[in-house]
């Protein structure tokens, strides 16, 4: 039974995850540090939805402290990997899941997936292995969330729209435990689907926000506003198509034009990216996760990503300057 619950990342995805499990009676205990952990400890686990709630979890900045966990929720943005996992291994016994709950092409991308590729390390994202050494792939769920969240202060999380979290086994197996987390989550109020192959849920994610949030990033904009520059959204396509062609090589054809997908970001409205808010907040960027690992993936796959080289080497030049990459 998955009842041991440890949330690593407490910012607004990981929390809005944390909270609605502990109100589905999980045993939750979150990693965190700084103002994070003294808000936990002062003030529990803040979650704004239709009202405000607060539920008392078990917090510490030690793994160690915390003890093995029955599923390990890892939240955090792809810069913070090697971190996490130098710190995870004793929140992880025989048995534990590990969710990734994260945005990006992940390091088990070719776990039991991907056809001549499997198995490929992807140095973008795992460039000694050291992420694979720490969490063993037998303990991997992927997740992918569509869900829009940010934090109100340290510990409190505000939901703002979406509820879907898509699960899936590497493989794609719909094995009893993935089928006993998906009831889990259908309990804590998720709108939750079981992936027959969640590598390419992440895919088509990232085939839309590859390139709005870097753009994002660059510009200042919103996405209304790059999506309305004819110049820009043409630039933007042209990338898309690189990457489609990318993934219908390792396996994940993509129907959609580039237009098609234009049109469901057009419908979120007018919204700073996750990357911008980042920048304006001096954090890292994940651009490796969202775009570095694409180039790596057009060399391997021999895609040819002029437009990609570009989004990234604007991208990367501008996140140094600011030093975030």
């Amino acid at each position: 039974m998955l009842n041991k619950v440890a949330i690593y990342g407490a910012g607004a995805i990981g929390g809005w995850i944390g909270a609605r499990l502990a109100q589905a009676g999980c045993e939750v205990s979150v990693v965190a540090r700084g103002a994070t952990l003294e808000a936990l400890q002062m003030h529990g686990l803040r979650l704004e939805a239709t009202q405000v709630v607060s539920v008392p979890v078990r917090s510490s900045d030690r793994p160690a402290e915390l003890g093995v966990q029955d599923l390990v929720v890892v939240a955090v943005k792809a810069p913070a990997m090697a971190e996490v996992a130098a710190a995870i291994g004793p929140l992880i016994g025989p048995d534990t899941i590990v969710l990734t709950a994260m945005n990006g092409v992940p390091w088990w991308f070719f776990e039991g997936f991907g056809g001549r590729y499997a198995g490929t390390r992807l140095k973008a994202v795992d460039p000694d292995g050291a992420i694979a050494r720490a969490i063993p792939a037998r303990h991997i769920v992927g997740c992918v969330v569509h869900a829009s969240c940010s934090l109100n202060g340290p510990g409190f999380v505000k939901h703002n729209f979406g509820n879907k979290l898509i699960v899936g086994e590497p493989s794609g197996g719909k094995t009893p435990r993935a089928k006993e987390l998906v009831a889990l989550l259908e309990r804590a109020g998720f709108e939750t689907v079981l992936s027959d192959q969640i590598q390419k849920d992440a895919w088509y994610k990232l085939w839309g926000n590859m390139t709005v949030n870097p753009v994002s990033a660059l510009t200042g904009a919103t996405t209304d506003l790059i999506l309305d520059d004819d110049l820009v959204r043409d630039f933007i396509s042209s990338v898309m198509l690189e990457a489609r062609e990318i993934g219908g090589r390792v396996g994940i054809p993509i129907e959609q034009s580039p237009q098609d997908r234009h049109e469901v970001t057009r419908k979120l409205g007018a919204f700073k990216t996750s990357m911008l808010q980042d920048v304006e907040a001096g954090k890292p960027v994940e651009l490796d996760a969202l775009v570095t690992v694409v180039k790596e993936l057009g060399e391997l796959t021999q895609v040819a990503t002029p437009f990609t080289d570009a989004l990234l080497g604007l991208s990367r030049l501008q996140a140094r300057v600011r030093g975030l990459y």
